[in-house]
């Protein structure tokens, strides 16, 4: 298999395509709430949702250079282009680079300097403060380092309005929340791996039982933190009426967890809590495109 052939697949690998979809998708949904339905810049939507495409996926491949040894040892990771040893570390850095200078090029001078700041920062918080230190300094790496995930939504609503608003910050806070019991359940799953290459993640530090406690409790926060786009009027009926459900799931992999020995239910958790993010963050979308479409069914 030549080297050139696959290149580009490595360098798309490098860059977490699905984690970055994700982020993506929750920043276009913040640039979507930031304005009235059908009136979102459409420079804003492009050029931000690729600045903050970019910059994610620069952020990601540092990630994946810091963690290359690691990443070698784990059977999760060992299959990524730098532990297979089909890219280069050297090509890695600049590629990484190029990204995060594109990006952040393209947000300052297409979009607005308030959106380039914030997403500068929260690529120097996950590229170098959690993965350079976090990570193997705490058991609440995830928790701390969450911050840098949750800003997706931040970085759209600025896009749009050159501002931080209070619902754009409600939309940073039920990520955060959600950031420790999702990965927590990977780690569970993965708890062997993480200790064999000393990365303290809360499972290996704090035992399996502890960390399913603490997955339930962010759970409760979680619910709770999920209310309040309508309890504060920033989404209707059918918002509230979709996340009850999404809440009833993650409550049950959550007391799951707890009361059950099915070595399943991590993953199964952790799978499900990825659909819920997407399921909460695509009712915000649908709420807000409601009356809209209201307006426009025959009388």
């Amino acid at each position: 298999m030549a080297l050139e052939s696959y290149r580009w697949q490595d360098y798309y690998q490098l860059c977490k395509p699905k984690v970055v979809a994700l982020l993506v998708f929750t920043a276009i949904v913040g640039m979507v709430l930031a304005a009235p339905p059908a009136e979102v810049p459409w420079d804003a939507l492009i050029f931000g949702s690729l600045g903050i495409a970019l910059s994610s996926g620069s952020a990601a491949a540092v990630n994946q250079i810091v963690d290359e040894k690691a990443d070698a040892a784990m059977a999760r990771t060992r299959g990524r282009p730098l532990p297979q040893g089909t890219l280069p570390a050297g090509r890695a850095v600049l590629f990484a680079g190029a990204l995060g200078v594109v990006g952040l090029g393209m947000l300052y001078w297409l979009v607005n300097p308030l959106t380039a700041l914030l997403t500068f920062l929260s690529l120097m918080g996950y590229a170098f403060i959690y993965t350079l230190f976090l990570k193997r300094a705490t058991p609440q790496n995830i928790v701390i380092g969450g911050a840098a995930g949750a800003a997706p939504p931040v970085l759209g609503w600025t896009a749009v309005t050159a501002s931080v608003d209070p619902h754009a910050l409600l939309l940073f806070l039920i990520i955060f929340i959600w950031t420790p019991p999702h990965f927590w359940a990977l780690a569970i799953h993965r708890r062997e791996e993480y200790a064999r290459v000393d990365i303290p993640m809360l499972p290996v530090t704090h035992g399996v039982r502890f960390t399913e406690v603490q997955i339930l409790l962010y759970t409760l926060l979680l619910v709770g933190a999920s209310l309040l786009p309508f309890a504060t009027r920033m989404s209707g009926l059918l918002y509230l009426a979709g996340v009850v459900i999404l809440n009833a799931g993650y409550l049950y992999y959550a007391f799951a967890l707890l009361y059950s020995e099915d070595d399943r239910l991590p993953m199964r958790s952790f799978g499900y809590s990825i659909t819920y993010l997407m399921g909460l963050f695509g009712l915000l979308l649908a709420d807000h495109y409601l009356p809209l479409l209201l307006r426009l069914l025959p009388s």
